[in-house]
């Protein structure tokens, strides 16, 4: 290499940067894999090839900085190395993909044209904020390993763009990693460099908050640390006390975390409630989860007072991405606010790598093939002891194998399954450039309608105003947008014709003072053969039926429906009545028909209505729906009078048959009382305290001194639920507990 293509201080720190590599990798590349790799790059340089980038860097000292943090970050294999150092020589065009896999390996050339096509995509100007594009980048990927190759390289550039005089360029930067590369980092379980690279991201973006918020927590860090400390001591004694197995830490929040909470929040430091946070996690089997997890939350409830406001019940009924874990936020020493969490080992692990990944518990957006396919890399990395990097090198980027990624003219992303046509492109941009196209021009050349796009393809689509859409682009369109409006339009084609059908018969049935009823005139086309409604107005538009005829044939099916409703009630009703035993009938004994509901009856298709919750014990009646279900409502049900008032001939005497079943029943209640910090904990205690009842979810607001709050229970029948009222009646500062109707 000419020393004159450096500056000197690149000049220094070129053998440093070596050395640091050739330490790393040791012997892995080999003598003449090193001396090749020289050559390679030497010749670039030499060729002036390699131009700086946009910040002045450098692409041999920045492939090299790369390939050290790589190496400092992950425990990355020889290719990868090799793939780094050879990227930016393979990228000005100096070494072709063959030479590269005649010289170093097939793997190396794969790592480098993955790398290749990667930093192609950002010369499309595309928006890199676009949710699109993150997919595109890795579908172009092929390997994963690309993608961590990607994320320290970002990692590299944002240690070197610190203080940088192109402030513009740098912010560029940092939104770019915090959007793209931060979120796939934690993703792929790369902790550390994913908080790096958001705390560099708000350091280079808001250089201003990001030195106040660092410069108030080294304050305190001592004092902090210190304080979480004294916060757990206690509890871990106390729980140890119950024979709870756990483990327990504390942790300050980073000051990209703080500053999020600071702006949705609009607080300050001291008021932030989680900027201490405890997690409590719990060792135990599967059927003593809950309990123990709330006599963990009794212990820390008891020692320090918590804010009912702030509970957060993810045990009872989990998120609906199965996230399961209790959250308090409670008064510690000093009347500072600690968050704590309290879950089992099987939660935390589903939290952390499954379904309940931490980047979608913080809101970050995703998708669930990606989810899984990334928890299962995850788990590759933390459990490989001999290398993790030498399990995932034949694990293939196919996460978005089923799509397709394209662009327009002006570097808008667009995504579309497999198989998209140039026409389902067409539609998807909007339905008037659909319904006009005549075809296109994908990657400058001339196409039809037909075409399939693959991913990266940049497409022009060619209208004309004479253009209607046609029955045959059903047998090739792919998408369901385009699939529904090409009918939709063809439709509104052939319904000129149906209006006319329509308003013909309308004027003909109102002429012979008949009502115009649309159940019955379905009826009447199926008669006449007719599956659509649109055909058969069409078919009378057009003369091919008479309308006289459609009439004549309207009346009859009225007249059979109106036969059909009146021996309903007494069909369904036989239908559904239950053969009783002798001591049943002599107790219902000239009372009629009778359904009797419970575990231990088979054979009678019925449902408890949500609208009043039935518990076993409830006077209740059955209400035959149209479906042919029979619904069982309470008799106090604020629906029974409309019920009795209008379908009197639908309802059948119920009652209860068999034993009440413990929380086999689920029950609200409405407890308001004063806004007393301990009242939630004295009340949930006795919940706790009830063999057959058992809490399955709390909601609680306060204002005004008073607090009101819906707590739904488990439960087995009316008298338990009676039993818990009186209860909670009883508890200091409750003013009123209810069903909740």
């Amino acid at each position: 290499m000419e020393e004159k293509v450096f500056t000197s201080e690149e000049s220094a720190l070129i053998p440093r940067l070596v050395r640091r590599l050739l330490v790393a990798v040791g012997e892995g590349i080999g003598h003449d894999g090193r001396k090749a790799l020289r050559r390679a790059v030497a010749d670039a340089v030499e060729a002036g090839a390699l131009r700086r980038d946009r910040f002045g860097f450098h692409p041999a000292i920045m492939a090299l900085t790369t390939a050290v943090t790589l190496c400092d970050s992950v425990d990355a294999d020889r290719n990868m190395v090799l793939a780094t150092l050879l990227s930016p020589v393979s990228g000005a065009g100096s070494i072709t993909h063959d030479d590269v896999a005649a010289r170093w390996g097939d793997d190396v050339a794969t790592l480098v044209r993955g790398l290749d096509k990667v930093s192609g995509l950002y010369s499309r100007s595309a928006s890199v904020e676009s949710e699109n594009f993150r997919k595109l980048l890795l579908t172009f990927a092929e390997d994963l390993r690309v993608i961590i190759l990607m994320i320290v390289d970002r990692l590299a550039l944002m240690r070197a763009i610190n203080h940088h005089k192109a402030e513009n360029l740098v912010r560029d930067v940092a939104y770019e990693v915090n959007y793209l590369y931060a979120p796939l980092a934690h993703r792929l379980g790369l902790y550390a460099i994913k908080s790096e690279l958001e705390d560099m991201s708000l350091k280079y973006s808001n250089r201003e908050v990001y030195t106040r918020i660092a410069h108030e927590l080294n304050e305190t860090k001592v004092k902090r640390d210190r304080y979480i400390a004294d916060f757990i001591a206690p509890v871990k004694a106390r729980l140890e006390a119950e024979g709870l197995k756990f483990e327990i830490k504390g942790r300050t929040k980073s000051i990209y975390s703080i500053w999020n909470k600071l702006k949705k929040q609009q607080n300050t430091i001291a008021e932030i409630y989680d900027l201490f946070a405890i997690r409590v996690i719990i060792d135990c089997p599967p059927e003593r989860e809950k309990p123990e997890c709330w006599t963990a939350y009794s212990v820390v409830t008891d020692m320090y007072t918590p804010n009912p406001v702030r509970l957060k019940d993810w045990l009872s009924i989990p998120k609906s991405n199965g996230y399961e874990s209790l959250h308090i936020t409670v008064c510690g020493p000093e009347d500072k606010w600690v968050e704590v969490q309290i879950r089992t080992r099987r939660m935390d692990e589903i939290a952390e790598k499954g379904l309940a990944a931490h980047w979608k518990y913080k809101g970050i957006k995703s998708e669930n093939n990606l989810d899984a396919w990334m928890a299962n890399v995850r788990d590759i990395l933390d459990a490989a002891h001999s290398g993790p990097m030498e399990l995932i090198r034949n694990f293939k980027m196919d996460v978005y194998a089923h799509e397709v990624f394209v662009f327009t003219p002006r570097g808008d992303l667009y995504k579309l399954p497999l198989g998209a046509t140039l026409l389902d492109f067409a539609f998807n941009i909007h339905t008037k450039l659909g319904c006009r196209c005549v075809g296109g021009r994908v990657n400058g050349r001339n196409r039809k309608l037909n075409y399939r796009l693959a991913s990266g393809d940049t497409v022009e689509i060619l209208t004309s105003p004479q253009q209607e859409p046609s029955r045959d682009w059903l047998q090739f369109v792919v998408t369901s947008k385009a699939r529904n409006k090409i009918r939709t339009v063809l439709k509104e084609n052939e319904n000129s014709s149906a209006d006319i059908g329509k308003e013909l018969l309308r004027r003909r049935m109102k002429n012979r003072k008949i009502e115009f009823d649309e159940a019955n005139l379905s009826r009447t086309a199926t008669r006449m053969g007719y599956k659509e409604m649109t055909a058969f107005y069409c078919a009378l538009g057009s003369d091919e039926i008479q309308v006289n005829d459609v009439v004549d044939t309207y009346l009859e099916c009225a007249a059979a429906a109106r036969g059909e409703e009146q021996t309903q009630s007494a069909v369904s009703a036989a239908t559904y009545t239950r053969q009783l035993t002798e001591e049943e009938a002599a107790a219902d004994a000239g009372s009629g028909d009778v359904v009797v509901i419970g575990d231990n009856v088979k054979g009678i298709n019925y449902r408890l209505a949500k609208c009043c919750n039935p518990i076993f014990g409830d006077d209740v009646f059955g209400f035959i729906s149209a479906e042919g279900v029979v619904k069982i409502h309470r008799t106090d049900c604020p629906n029974a009078a409309h019920i009795h008032e209008r379908y009197p001939y639908r309802i059948i005497r119920t009652r209860w048959s068999g034993k009440t079943a413990a929380g086999g029943f689920t029950a609200a209640l409405r407890v308001v009382g004063k806004d007393d910090i301990g009242i939630v904990t004295n009340i949930t205690s006795i919940i706790n305290k009830e063999k057959s009842v058992s809490l399955r979810s709390i909601s609680i607001d306060s204002n005004d001194g008073l607090f009101s709050g819906v707590l739904v229970v488990g439960i087995g029948d009316a008298a338990s639920l009676d039993g818990l009222i009186r209860k909670i009646a009883n508890v200091k500062g409750v003013k009123n507990v209810e069903r909740n109707r």
